[in-house]
């Protein structure tokens, strides 16, 4: 119930095991080897919620949510006493979305096969 309240009002919330504990926040990047996220319990007062929540939400809607929010959003930057590390092999995440910056760099490429047909002279 409280995770479909989650999912619905902050679509950018994450929620994350790890260590047999629940991490809420909002995941910066997922790689191989190291997940980091803005742990949302870890901050200091209600203005800093407040803050958070209201970034995120931004950063929600206003980006393709491929980059990263503290990338796209320099004001995450007063927020970084937050960041927490985890092994990304021991990790599950529970609800939300993640972002892979080395998902950026891979590039599609469209094959197209032209054949040239010469016209038979009559």
């Amino acid at each position: 119930m409280v995770l479909k309240d989650i999912q619905k009002n902050f679509p950018f919330i994450n929620v994350v095991n790890y260590g047999g504990k629940d991490y809420i926040g909002i995941i910066i990047n997922q790689d191989q080897a190291i997940t980091s996220m803005y742990d949302y319990n870890a901050l200091r007062s209600n203005e800093e919620r407040k803050l958070f929540l209201n970034l995120g939400n931004t950063w929600w809607w206003e980006s393709n949510r491929m980059i990263p929010i503290n990338i796209f959003l320099r004001e995450m930057n007063a927020l970084d006493y937050t960041i927490v590390f985890m092994n990304t092999k021991d990790v599950n995440v529970t609800l939300g979305t993640t972002v892979n910056l080395n998902n950026l760099t891979i590039k599609r490429v469209k094959r197209k096969s032209v054949q040239l047909i010469r016209k038979p002279k009559n």
